[in-house]
């Protein structure tokens, strides 16, 4: 019997899940039949590629080199299946990442944009933080994603979205002090022991420490899960935090929160549109670029309205 690209589809779903029951959710099948097809893969190849324990399971040696093997090759299959889906534009299916500094903020308006433009567009958005969503690029699991530059991956090719700047969020008592002292309010201004974060693993946080010019995390509180959460600490008083214009209009309002504009040049991350480079340059990649732009200038032009960028900025 010959290898299958379904067993090599339901063998990167387990060693991704690392657990059997996770595994068959994701690929909807059975256990049972999951396990069977990953026995037959061994068996065409005569090599153990999953190592079995009580509560988890390892990939083998064989295992892992069969995984480096495999994913690009289902890569290469997902490119001429989404060749078919996307050929004709925004058609069909589209598997769509979304880092979750971004989703919430830009979700709304995208989605609408799309059902109107293309009523039979079938869209799946999976919100996940940058490392996952470059693994489901990669893997085939996902036609784009939305995340924050750089990538530097030669696999994957990025489009320019939206630049995103950052405006300081806290109490009004601190703002007021931090913009008496200079008239040019800098991220490098902040005491880092008032300074609040996203949890480790957001890369919101990683940008916003090389914006303030930190090198030892150590100093920083990294607890928040989310913007929502970050923004309720600092209007509470527990600090300061870099918040970004595409949550302004969502999260900026908060009672007891104030914000302030830095000096030009304004800090900002670069949002993009990452697929795979061997995937098609077709025309849906422009027609979604289009509108993921205009999703995110509604957001970042309402926060220029609500708050002036400083003297000089565009």
């Amino acid at each position: 019997m010959k290898i299958t690209l379904r067993q090599l589809s339901y063998f990167a779903a387990l060693a991704d899940a690392r657990s059997f029951g996770s595994a068959a959710a994701r690929c909807n099948i059975s256990q049972s039949a999951l396990s069977q097809q990953i026995k037959e893969l061994e068996g065409n190849l005569d090599v153990q590629l999953v190592e079995r324990m009580p509560r988890d399971l390892q990939l083998t040696r064989a295992g892992e080199d069969v995984l480096a093997r495999a994913l690009p090759i289902l890569a290469q299959a997902e490119d001429l299946e989404q060749a078919a889906r996307l050929r004709d534009g925004l058609t069909g299916d589209l598997k769509l990442g979304i880092i979750p500094t971004v989703a919430p903020y830009v979700l709304p308006d995208l989605l609408r944009a799309l059902r109107a433009a293309e009523p039979g567009l079938d869209i799946r958005v999976r919100e996940a933080q940058t490392e996952r969503l470059l693994d489901g690029v990669l893997s085939g699991h996902l036609d784009a994603a939305v995340m924050a530059l750089p990538v530097k991956d030669k696999r994957l090719t990025a489009h320019l979205i939206c630049s995103d700047r950052f405006v300081l969020a806290g109490p009004a008592d601190r703002i007021a002090s931090l913009q008496g002292q200079t008239d040019r309010l800098r991220p490098k201004q902040i005491d880092p022991e008032q300074l609040l974060l996203l949890d480790e693993g957001h890369c919101l946080a990683d940008q916003a420490l090389d914006v303030c010019g930190l090198a030892d995390r150590r100093q920083i509180d990294l607890g928040a899960s989310s913007l929502s959460t970050l923004c309720g600490l600092v209007s509470e008083g527990f600090g300061l935090t870099l918040l970004p214009e595409l949550a302004v209009k969502s999260e900026g309002l908060a009672p007891n929160l104030s914000l302030a504009r830095f000096a030009d040049p304004e800090p900002a991350r670069k949002l993009a549109l990452v697929r795979r480079t061997s995937s098609l340059d077709a025309a849906w990649v422009d027609e979604l670029c289009t509108h993921l732009t205009a999703a995110c200038d509604a957001q970042t032009g309402y926060a220029r309205s609500f708050l002036a960028p400083a003297s000089g900025a565009p």
